[in-house]
């Protein structure tokens, strides 16, 4: 029997409970991870309200670091007692331990301690793909990214800043202005000026090449109108809900543009594709070039009070829940 955060109904965050929970043993191929440190992220809120459905009850949370506890059967290419994290194995993070398919596992590096991987592995893959392979980045140029003081922003300006790109940030602060700027943007904006005219007094009036948007609704229209001709909208989030339906017509109009929406598991659908995307995150993390700020811990009972203050907005960096 664990301690687990289960819910039987979508909706706000009272519908989150804190119960006891029995996990059977790993079955074929999957792997028990004990948990110590448990990554909270706003795709949790999507599931528990709704706006992504589940069947129903359900466990939550998909990002997690442990060690491994029990095998199931078939499984060689883990070891009890290892050290290892996960972020598209499944739900049923917010617990004490899980259950998670092998080939969805990774092998922590030494000098990745527990809480950085937990906090890491989604926000840190979901800025490699989005930089590296969504749009590829290049030295010199100037690109666009919204909540840049949020988990994936923070993570995404500095790797983009070391691959010789200047950030443009947006924010809902002063305070989270002044973290952006510590974090690799160049140019922070904040959400609530007219940062459209900005962007373009920017660059010149050009534009920028990419958008990487994690807010949806509020920012999509104003950030079509930042993209240069045949220019790049990454849509990769819902913050304040999701983009309503437009004609693609209005792609034509504003300069032939390219729209995409892309999720972490279509980057990291093989075992291959996800060592190699874990690999790079480690390194640019060892290397000192991209560092990850914990700067939320919330016990895992409370993990209700952890999706409040993400949704708020009250939140800076990275989140965990310890078990």
């Amino acid at each position: 029997m664990i301690k687990a955060i289960r819910f039987d109904k979508t909706g706000g965050s009272d519908v989150l409970q804190y119960v006891d929970y029995d996990l059977p043993p790993p079955p074929a191929g999957q792997v028990r991870v004990r948990h110590t440190a448990i990554g909270v992220n706003f795709i949790d809120t999507y599931h528990r309200s709704g706006l992504y459905p589940l069947p129903l009850p359900s466990g939550l949370g998909s990002e997690a670091a442990g060690v491994v506890e029990a095998l199931g059967a078939g499984v060689t290419s883990f070891k009890v007692g290892e050290r290892v994290g996960y972020c598209s194995g499944g739900l049923g993070s917010y617990a004490d331990a899980n259950n998670v398919p092998a080939d969805r596992l990774v092998k922590l590096p030494d000098g990745i301690g527990d809480e950085i991987a937990a906090a890491a592995l989604l926000k840190g893959m979901t800025a490699r793909y989005l930089l590296r392979q969504t749009y590829r980045v290049s030295p010199g140029e100037t690109v666009l990214f919204h909540s840049a003081a949020g988990g994936v922003g923070m993570i995404g300006c500095q790797w983009a800043k070391h691959l010789g790109v200047t950030v443009i940030g947006t924010v809902g602060s002063p305070e989270k202005a002044t973290l952006a700027r510590a974090n690799g943007c160049a140019h922070v904006l904040l959400l609530r000026e007219d940062w459209k005219a900005r962007v373009r007094e920017i660059t010149g009036g050009v534009g920028v090449p990419v958008v990487y948007d994690s807010i949806g609704k509020d920012t999509f229209e104003a950030s079509l109108d930042c993209l240069r001709p045949r220019g790049l909208m990454v849509t990769f989030g819902n913050s304040s809900g999701p983009v309503p339906a437009f004609p693609p017509s209005q792609l034509a109009a504003k300069g032939s543009l390219f729209l995409t929406r892309p999720v972490l598991f279509h980057y990291v659908a093989t075992p291959k594709e996800l060592q190699e995307n874990a690999d790079e995150l480690f390194a640019v993390l060892l290397s000192g070039a991209v560092k990850v700020a914990v700067n939320q811990r919330f016990a895992l009972k409370d993990a209700a009070k952890a999706q409040d203050a993400l949704t708020g907005r009250k939140t800076v960096g990275a989140t965990v829940l310890i078990p």
